[in-house]
């Protein structure tokens, strides 16, 4: 399946993260450099520069072959707009919108846009940056069975910072996987896949899929407290 996806800032980057490891192709099309320069560092993917709302920038995606094209952005006139030149001038058949306000959901809806609302994403988010170490829910699938989680280890100067780790040394709940660690390193943002041999160091943002049951477990053990 071949994904083209409009924004790549976090909602993005975990949707190409996903599909790269269930072997997908996937092209990005970001209008910030610096992001374009970070994910071209670090996915193994065609990455535009340039405006999703534009449709030289779609072909250049090679969006007219796209299964399916999702846009990520936090704008939702430009999500439409993106949305509606994939499907009318590319005829893409599947195509997918984050939608930031509830209220515009009806309208993306009308225009035949499969509509994700994500206003508990990003309040969430806003909370992220004055929480440190708390559980921050990012999705929730199947029905509420499984929660896509994110948590962040505090810095190295936080006195509650735990020492890195090996992911294969913290006793994670069985029913628990790391999905992705963002770091950041040397003025840029690492993207990083983790395995057994990965260390969660202070300052990572730490992405997981878990039971609700288990988020509490999750977090200590991330954090260090598990031992405290």
């Amino acid at each position: 399946m071949f994904v083209v996806i409009a924004g790549g800032g976090k909602v993005g980057r975990f949707i190409a993260t996903d599909l790269i490891k269930r072997n997908h192709e996937v092209c990005i099309i970001e209008r910030k450099r610096g992001r374009c320069e970070t994910l071209v560092a670090n996915f193994p993917i065609l990455v535009i520069e340039g405006d999703a709302c534009d449709v030289e920038y779609l072909e250049q995606a090679q969006l007219d072959r796209a299964d399916v094209f999702v846009a990520t952005t936090r704008e939702d006139d430009d999500n439409l707009v993106a949305c509606q030149l994939a499907r009318t001038e590319f005829g893409v058949r599947r195509v997918i919108s984050r939608v930031n306000s509830p209220k515009n959901v009806e309208i993306f809806e009308l225009m035949g846009i499969e509509a994700v609302s994500s206003t508990t994403l990003i309040s969430r988010l806003l909370e992220e940056e004055v929480s440190v170490g708390d559980l921050i829910h990012l999705y929730t699938l199947k029905a509420g069975k499984i929660d896509l989680v994110e948590v962040r280890v505090p810095q190295a100067d936080d006195p509650r910072a735990p020492p890195p780790r090996f992911v294969s040394d913290l006793e994670l709940p069985l029913e628990s996987v790391l999905v992705a660690i963002f770091r950041e390193q040397d003025s840029s943002e690492q993207i990083i896949i983790p395995r057994g041999s990965t260390e969660v160091r202070p300052g990572d943002q730490v992405v997981a899929l878990t039971t609700p049951e288990l988020e509490e477990r999750l977090r200590r053990t991330l954090l260090g407290e598990d031992g405290r």
